[in-house]
């Protein structure tokens, strides 16, 4: 229970920064915010930790925190060209996406996932206002999508037995090492409101969040915590609307419920059946 309980607090935090990131990124480039929000997450991690990483976190952490820097990368170049609500529920759609990628893995794909992606996909182009609304934007948001599903499946499969706060520090590392290294050093000094976003996203929204993901996903399968991370899209909304005035037409609200609808009717289909095959089983 307490790992479910810190996994929801990560998903308010992950959906009141929508409207945080998306103001931040408005007045300083999208690629140096990046950069100092993972440059702050690997101080606090490194300051956290006091130790080295051993070989096998070193490179599970390596390789994890590469496809966590791409999905960060597409959602935050993807947030700058949509709104924050859309992004938010469009960035949930990792909760469909999770169990198509765990098929890899070569866990049982079952019929209500796949009904569940197209009912999302549906869902998606209505909420952007048919097919000629879909941007740019809305595109590398699902592309972060499928890179969240892929994060989340590959600490599934490669984390238990591992130092949850080692391993996050290597995946903090391991970003800001990628968005140096990709040449977004900035010459403009970051307004007070831009480093109030950079500190707030780089402590709570990645150093702490990925900790507290990393540690509970060495108790949880990926779905079950693709389960949990559901709530993260209704943050999200709620705060497009309260926190940035963000309104949706009748299209765009037809479009909104039908993504929420299929992420968590996903989950709860999993969890039916999860339970009836417990049953079966007892």
């Amino acid at each position: 229970m307490i790992y479910v309980f810190f996994l929801l607090m990560v998903t308010a935090v992950w959906g009141w920064t929508f409207v945080l990131v998306k103001d931040a990124i408005t007045h300083y480039p999208t690629l140096p915010f990046l950069q100092l929000r993972f440059i702050v997450a690997f101080l606090v991690m490194a300051a956290l930790v006091h130790r080295l990483p051993a070989r096998k976190e070193l490179r599970v952490g390596v390789a994890a925190g590469g496809v966590l820097a791409a999905g960060y990368l597409t959602q935050t170049v993807g947030l700058s060209m949509t709104s924050p609500g859309n992004s938010g529920l469009i960035t949930g759609l990792f909760v469909v996406f999770t169990p198509l990628i765990d098929r890899i893995f070569g866990v049982r794909l079952r019929w209500w996932t796949l009904t569940a992606v197209a009912t999302a996909l549906i869902g998606t182009v209505l909420l952007v206002g048919g097919p000629a609304g879909v941007g740019m934007g809305d595109i590398l948001t699902v592309a972060c999508a499928v890179l969240f599903g892929l994060h989340i499946v590959l600490l599934s499969h490669w984390s238990p037995g591992l130092r949850s706060a080692p391993l996050a520090m290597v995946q903090m590392g391991s970003s800001a090492l990628i968005f140096t290294g990709g040449g977004s050093w900035s010459l403009r000094f970051p307004s007070q409101d831009v480093w109030i976003a950079i500190l707030i996203t780089g402590v709570f929204a990645s150093a702490l969040a990925f900790y507290i993901q990393t540690w509970a996903q060495q108790h949880l399968s990926a779905s079950r915590t693709a389960l949990i991370l559901t709530t993260e899209p209704a943050w999200a909304l709620a705060a497009a609307v309260i926190l940035a005035g963000q309104r949706f037409g009748p299209l765009q609200a037809v479009g909104a419920a039908l993504v929420l609808a299929a992420i968590v009717g996903h989950e709860v289909a999993h969890l039916k059946f999860k339970a009836h095959g417990d049953e079966a089983q007892a």
